[in-house]
């Protein structure tokens, strides 16, 4: 923020409904540089809104991708490399903008900053946001490019057996861009990261902003771009095949999972959370150590739960939760939304997940 920027944010904190002309007037400037400067102080999250009202309610951005799912349901068991008779879904996903969408759901102003092509699915994942209460004012919309497409195909028990992603598009998330957004997200709660986002421009962020990082590993593939840079992040919670990949360490026990751990605590990280399945999640932060068993599912859908896990993280947080309740809070909106057809369950809610973990005795 310019000290100018500083200057008019003050005279509207004391008196929200000053006119331009008069803070023109007050500062012996233009107004229509009042108007730009108050134009930059909204787009950097200051100011919401007309009358200039100020924000002060607390926040987490989300930086990361968005897409338009395309998902395959078999009636049976796979058969490859033949047409398999099922049903198809098209659904809006991307982490970056799933983990946005479940934040919003649960109540938490979320801000999402992303890259769309000025076409149809970029259209309606602006639409969509917007009716969730997810504010995506913040990201980038290229008229010449195509908004990322993922095509999935699961098993008949809801697994993924393979994926085609289509997501060059984020290679445009320039430095240049994100360094606009500087302040918007060095004034966020958490800022949560996915590695679909250009390599450079991550870095960049992690290295430059300050904010405590929550990085979400996307795939094993994708999250080979922060090997270097892993220090960086206050949370990370890879699976067990990307914390292999990550820590050079193969995870084949418990003392294989905290010795794989210790490398990323060692390292800076000050959160670990490796996702092991149906055998839950093992926790370190170098101090406190935890394996958090989890309760038998019937699995509907299971592509999105990971996704609402990391919501779930990043909520307790914003929340101030301990450790255990953290565990079973994330636990609980996965479960919720592994029970639901859709990447993301649209009755998720905090009630919903505090019954959920009641009904099953989660603790």
């Amino acid at each position: 923020m310019t000290n100018r920027e500083k200057e008019i944010l003050e005279l509207i904190s004391k008196n929200p409904m000053i006119s331009q002309k008069e803070v023109a007037n007050i500062l012996g400037i233009s107004r229509s540089s009042v108007a730009v400067h108050i134009t930059n102080l909204m787009k950097k999250g200051y100011i919401l809104g007309k009358g200039y009202i100020v924000k002060t309610k607390p926040y987490i951005t989300v930086v990361g991708g968005a897409n338009v799912d395309i998902i395959g349901f078999p009636y049976n068991k796979i058969v490859m490399k033949d047409s398999n008779p099922g049903k198809t879904s098209i659904s809006l996903g991307g982490v970056g903008r799933n983990i946005g969408e479940n934040l919003a759901r649960l109540g938490i102003d979320t801000r999402l900053i992303t890259v769309l092509g000025k076409d149809t699915y970029g259209k309606l994942i602006m639409e969509e946001g917007s009716k969730i209460g997810l504010n995506m004012s913040d990201s980038l919309v290229i008229s010449d490019e195509q908004t990322s497409t993922y095509l999935g195909i699961l098993d008949e028990g809801g697994d993924m057996t393979l994926a085609v992603s289509s997501m060059d598009i984020f290679e445009k998330m320039t430095i240049s861009f994100i360094e606009e957004k500087r302040d918007l997200i060095e004034n966020s709660i958490l800022c949560i990261v996915d590695t679909n986002i250009n390599i450079k421009t991550l870095e960049y962020m992690v290295t430059n902003f300050k904010v405590d990082f929550f990085l979400d590993t996307v795939s094993t593939s994708k999250a080979k771009k922060v090997k270097d840079i892993i220090g960086y992040f206050h949370t990370i919670k890879p699976n067990k095949l990307e914390a292999e990949m990550l820590s050079g360490i193969e995870i084949n026990n418990e003392e294989d999972l905290k010795r794989a751990s210790y490398y990323f605590i060692n390292k800076g990280v000050k959160r670990v959370f490796i996702s092991l399945g149906e055998k839950g999640v093992y926790y370190t932060d170098g101090k406190v150590e935890r394996h958090f068993a989890s309760p038998k599912v019937k699995v509907a859908n299971a592509t999105g739960a990971g996704d609402a896990f990391f919501a779930g993280l990043a909520y307790s947080y914003f929340n101030d939760f301990s450790i255990d309740k953290t565990l079973a809070f994330s636990t609980g909106a996965s479960i919720i939304t592994l029970e639901n057809e859709n990447t993301i369950n649209p009755n998720i809610s905090p009630e919903k997940i505090e019954k959920k973990i009641k009904e099953m005795g989660i603790c």
